[in-house]
């Protein structure tokens, strides 16, 4: 889907926020947004922004950073520090280009940065491509609470007999959403690739042309001089290469995050296909990357990576990522309900963390992979019930008491293989899975 099928229709629909201390600026822009068949409304200070968005919220928001009493920057940490409009995507457009402020920016929330003076086209073409991504995300999280509210409804209404046809809508589901997000967020950074290559190409001709320039011409104007010392001349040909070589590897990494995410979203329900297990593992792990950050209740969970060098093996990843999902999820909620309990007492123990080891075993042609926590660990009881289904140790409408239970069914059933789980109070809790190499 193209940026122009997405906002194809009804542009005045998609308001567009515009905060300027000078109106000339302010005409440029909404002249130029206007005559896109944008609706643009405009503000002339960070505190009329804040109020305005009391009243109304945009779909974009094209924030100024010098202004008085409130900057940009101040502005956006308000916006973002509200939930109600901590979405909004922020476009910088400033004066101001160095690296710093760049930096700042982004770290504030910012989703793009547009130095002046900017050509229209660009502005266009930087405000339509953020438009589409925050529409499709609003897009996939109707369609997420959509697809949870019908499961919700399948668990309510199926037995044990269904849980196969549970699993596999669930994580159809997730995968179609996690494909569609790899493949939208592929568009801007294959475009940014593109931009990112011929820019380099540009400045490695400009910078032939003015040694050449310079060789021919030696600076004798004093003028020139004095404007080269101002300017920093020698730093700013240093640093620009290095400036694109970041926004390259930046760009890099967010390939590789949507490598990882097709990864997990194979669909694979029919037939078994060759898969790393160590691929399967990073994949669901960056799903969950955002559960293993810092909270308010606990420090962020640490996660240590012990991987071996591992055949393929004959399976469906699709469910294998669905068994890892479950037993790292729970792992997460079991640090998150300890440090609600305990607050005090959890930050004083040991940092939250989750060991992953992997290993081929050449005498069983198989692969066992252990995955285990630091947590609370469970009692005798507890743990002879854990693939049971539908027990849950979870709050009401906190756990289902399917996803063991499915672990369980995709591991020994459809692949042949074994799970067991070793825990005891006080000493953590350990899933050993073994998979055999051949189906």
């Amino acid at each position: 889907m193209s940026n122009n099928t997405v906002l194809s229709s009804n542009l005045e629909k998609y308001e567009i926020l515009v905060v300027d201390d000078i109106p000339a600026n302010l005409e440029v822009i909404i002249e130029t947004l206007s005559s896109a068949q944008y609706n643009v409304s405009a503000v002339t200070s960070g505190k009329r922004a804040l109020k305005q968005l009391q009243r109304n919220a945009p779909s974009l928001i094209l924030l100024d950073i010098q202004m008085p009493e409130m900057d940009g920057f101040e502005t956006c940490q308000h916006i973002k520090s509200n939930p109600e409009t901590a979405n909004i995507p922020i476009i910088f457009i400033t004066a101001l280009s160095d690296t710093e402020s760049v930096v700042k920016g982004f770290s504030l929330g910012a989703v793009d940065y547009l130095t002046k003076p900017f050509r229209e086209a660009e502005l266009l073409a930087r405000v339509q491509t953020h438009l589409t991504l925050h529409l499709l995300t609003e897009q996939l999280e109707e369609q997420v609470n959509h697809r949870t509210a019908e499961l919700e409804c399948a668990l309510e209404e199926v037995h044990e007999s269904k849980l196969q046809l549970i699993q596999q809508e669930k994580m159809s589901a997730l995968g179609n959403l996690v494909a569609g997000v790899a493949h939208e967020v592929n568009n801007p950074v294959g475009f940014l690739n593109g931009s990112i290559s011929n820019t380099k190409e540009y400045l490695q001709d400009f910078l032939d042309y003015l040694e050449l320039y310079q060789q021919q011409h030696p600076p004798v104007s004093p003028a020139l001089q004095e404007k080269a010392e101002e300017i920093d001349l020698d730093f700013l040909l240093d640093d620009f290469p290095k400036m694109l070589n970041s926004m390259q590897y930046a760009c890099d990494r967010i390939s590789k995050i949507t490598t990882h995410l097709r990864t997990f979203a194979r669909t694979d329900t029919y037939q078994k296909n060759r898969a790393n297990l160590n691929d399967c593992l990073d994949s669901t792990l960056l799903l969950l990357k955002y559960r293993l950050k810092k909270t308010s209740h606990r420090s962020a969970i640490q996660v240590i990576k012990r991987y071996s060098t591992l055949p393929g093996i004959d399976c469906f990843p699709n469910q294998i990522n669905q068994v890892f999902m479950n037993i790292l999820a729970n792992a997460i909620d079991v640090f998150d309900e300890a440090a609600q309990q305990m607050p005090q007492e959890s930050n004083a123990i040991m940092a939250p963390t989750i060991t992953i080891q992997t290993e081929y075993l050449p005498e069983q042609n198989s692969i066992q992979t252990q995955i285990h926590d630091n947590g609370k660990g469970m009692e005798p009881g507890v743990k002879a019930q854990i693939f049971e289904h539908l027990f849950t140790t979870k709050q009401v409408g906190k756990g289902t008491g399917l996803g063991l239970a499915i672990a369980n069914q995709i591991i020994t059933e459809k692949h042949g293989g074994a799970i067991a789980c070793d825990s005891e109070l006080g000493k953590g809790t350990t899933f050993i899975i073994t998979l055999p190499v051949n189906a």
